[in-house]
């Protein structure tokens, strides 16, 4: 049901019907697609604050131009909403039945007016640059004008540098709007945002200007929330003839009071009551990135010169607790994925002991110095990586490429605990050698309770739970729980008494449990929370490739999954208990 079927946004269905609209009307618009990205993110959760700041450029920029001719390219795309609403999608925020039509961020398969799937940062100007070079290719004598909106932080990403290094050497129109709402997802961090600050303290005046350094036009704008400034600014450029930056001073979270206060904790937030703006759902009891921290903290205690670094996403491990205690020992290079992993491995070579936090969806844009710098120095950099797992999310933002981009790379261990305190004695085991770079996948699933069969895991040794016969189970962290109840239902079906193993690590193997397996069991069952392909299941299955023995493997196929409960996922993949005994119950009715 419309929940506002007043809204001035009912009689839009594209960008050209609000072309008609005087500057009260495309006010009370703004005004009307706030509220409306506060419901829709309350119920459902979103982008809160990136969205809230750019609903006047968003508006002008349908006003002046001319969408799809005219093309915008949205850095990231978490600040699209008010872009959807205008171009024929205003139904998935105006009816709660229809909030989960659309995605939070760019799609062409919704509308005429995206041309990408993105969901990572820095990467709009190199796309419109590219943009800009087929239209002059293909059709010389075009006019459309070409926009990339960059912000929240996305500038300190190497990939955006790259894009304004070849901008420069376009003779063409190109237009670079960098929204500086003075944020990334936490603080800016870096000398480039002390550099933009200068040039709004100066209304762009100052001549230490990064852009114009490079050779690119440059405007500033004080307040890109006034409607009426961006409507002109854009009108001045519009059909420039080549390109130039517009540098727009906006304000995070603008019309919503708790977004304005807290901008890192409405970056992108969890439903929440719009009232009072607390979270609808709270976390109960322990964490295990509380444990963590809990490790690290002993660890300095213990005199060792542990560090964290992060890039960019200090909230997602709580690291806000870190760098209150241990100031001095908090690194946080903004959103510069490259930057951490390889300033890791320098660290790491002259002494000190760093500990990388990185999302696996993330972990993708640094996988040049996952190789080149952290395996093939063999620097023994720890690393933990959260967010590895099949989810629901949108297909920019799948965790389940980490198990298959780590475990193919030499010289890195990557461990998967089933239960914290397994976590903490392979966390506290990495820190403490020096051989290696140590990687471990934090889960992801409800905290759970166990004991650690090892405490030094130079020499992985997997640990046999259950001993049984005739099927093997090897279930990899997350999927712990999901092998015991594959060996429960195993039991009650089909009365097989079957074994079920904690590998402990994707890369490493046990080869003296895996050959034992073959006396008296006939199928092996890999359980892994991520992408099969090159993953530990592909492992497993090779090492018996010249046996008898037959190798099942469950987790996720080579595709990207969008926007899909992970209910559904789970039986699209055959990931219920029910489906892989089935499946094991084929196998051995084969043999």
């Amino acid at each position: 049901m419309n929940l506002h079927p007043d809204y001035l946004l009912n009689e839009v269905n594209e960008p050209s019907d609000i072309k008609g609209m005087s500057l009260d009307e495309l006010k009370q618009l703004a005004t009307e697609m706030r509220q409306l990205v506060l419901e829709r993110d309350a119920k459902i959760g979103g982008h809160v604050g990136p969205n809230l700041g750019v609903m006047e450029l968003t508006i002008a920029f349908h006003y002046v131009f001319d969408s799809p001719h005219d093309k915008v390219i949205w850095d990231v795309s978490h600040q699209s909403y008010a872009h959807k609403m205008l171009t024929g999608r205003k139904l998935g925020f105006l009816d709660p039945d229809h909030y989960e039509d659309i995605t939070g961020y760019t799609s062409p398969e919704e509308s005429a007016h995206d041309f990408f799937e993105i969901g990572h940062t820095s990467t709009s100007i190199s796309l419109a640059v590219g943009m800009a070079q087929a239209r002059d290719l293909m059709k010389p004598q075009s006019h459309n004008n070409i926009v990339a909106v960059i912000g929240d932080g996305s500038l300190s990403g190497g990939l955006a540098f790259e894009g304004l290094n070849n901008a420069a050497k376009l003779k063409s129109n190109l237009i670079i709007l960098v929204n500086d709402n003075q944020m990334s997802i936490d603080e800016d961090q870096g000398g480039l945002y002390k550099g933009l600050k200068e040039l709004r303290d100066t209304n762009g005046q100052s001549p230490n200007n990064i852009f114009k350094f490079m050779g690119l036009d440059y405007k500033y704008v004080a307040d890109g929330n006034d409607l009426q400034t961006m409507i002109d600014t854009f009108k001045e450029v519009k059909n420039i003839d080549h390109p130039i930056v517009l540098h727009v001073n906006t304000l995070k979270g603008k019309g919503y009071k708790p977004a304005i206060d807290n901008k890192m904790k409405y970056h992108w937030r969890a439903p929440f009551d719009l009232k009072t703006g607390e979270d609808i759902y709270k976390a109960n009891g322990e964490s295990y990135s509380d444990a963590v921290l809990a490790e690290l903290d002993k660890q300095i205690a213990e005199n060792k010169p542990v560090v964290a670094i992060n890039a960019g996403i200090p909230g997602v491990f709580d690291l806000g607790k870190f760098k209150a205690k241990h100031p001095d020992r908090y690194y946080d290079v903004g959103i510069a994925e490259q930057d951490s992993i390889t300033t890791a491995v320098a660290m790491a070579q002259a002494g000190a002991r760093p500990v990388v936090f990185q999302n696996s969806t993330f972990l993708q844009r640094a996988y040049d110095q996952l190789i080149h710098d952290m395996a093939l120095n063999d620097a023994p950099v720890v690393m933990i990586v959260r967010g590895g797992s099949i989810s629901e999310n949108s297909a920019t933002h799948q965790g389940t490429f980490d198990i298959s981009m780590i475990s193919d790379l030499p010289n890195i261990e990557y461990l998967a605990p089933t239960n914290v305190e397994e976590m903490i004695s392979m966390l506290r085991w990495a820190i403490n050698q020096t051989d290696e770079p140590v990687v471990i996948r934090q889960p992801e699933k409800p905290l759970i309770h166990g004991a650690p069969t090892q405490e030094d895991y130079s020499t992985i040794k997997y640990d046999i739970a259950h001993r049984g016969s005739e099927v093997a189970i090897m279930a990899v962290g997350d999927f712990w729980e999901l092998g015991e109840k594959v060996r429960k239902e195993l039991q009650d079906k089909l009365n097989i008494d079957a074994t079920l193993i904690n590998p402990k690590s994707v890369t490493g193997i046990d080869s003296d449990v895996l050959h034992h397996l073959a006396e008296n069991h006939d199928v092996v069952v890999t359980l892994e929370d991520g992408i099969l392909s090159g993953g530990f299941g592909e492992t497993i299955a090779r090492y018996y490739g010249p046996k008898n023995m037959k190798v099942l493997n469950f987790g996720a196929p080579r595709e990207f999954a969008d926007n899909v409960p992970t209910d559904v996922l789970y039986e699209w993949y055959h990931l219920t208990p029910k489906q892989i005994v089935d499946d094991v119950e084929q196998v051995i009715h084969s043999l």
